[in-house]
């Protein structure tokens, strides 16, 4: 289960953030998750509620806003959003698409608090 190694990541990069602002509790961490990003949501949440217990972000919620897939088509010139992992354009059914965003996984905004 990568979401474990992923989770870890994230947690250190929190933990980054909060040094280099004097922080020394993180109250919500928020993620764009993309639908093509390779990571399950559950999966991810599940990892993220136990990694976090023995560190600054042991308080903290965590948000997902799960990114459809934006698709240009490179026959049609259409742009289209779908929420499923399909890349075919729903406009001319042509597989010959570019992915313009959900295949990545970004840290957004962190709430940070001082002592």
């Amino acid at each position: 289960m990568h979401e474990y190694s992923i989770v870890t990541a994230l947690i250190e990069e929190c933990e980054r953030h909060a040094l280099a602002n004097n922080a020394n509790k993180i109250s919500r961490v928020e993620i764009k998750l993309g639908i093509l990003s390779g990571v399950e949501p559950e999966l991810l949440k599940t990892a993220f509620e136990t990694f976090k217990l023995e560190g600054i972000c042991r308080e903290a919620k965590l948000v997902m806003n799960i990114q459809p897939l934006v698709l240009s088509c490179l026959t049609c010139g259409e742009t289209t959003e779908h929420s499923e992992r399909s890349v075919i354009c729903r406009h001319c059914q042509s597989g010959q698409t570019k992915v313009l965003d959900g295949e990545e996984m970004l840290l957004m905004q962190l709430e940070l608090e001082q002592a």
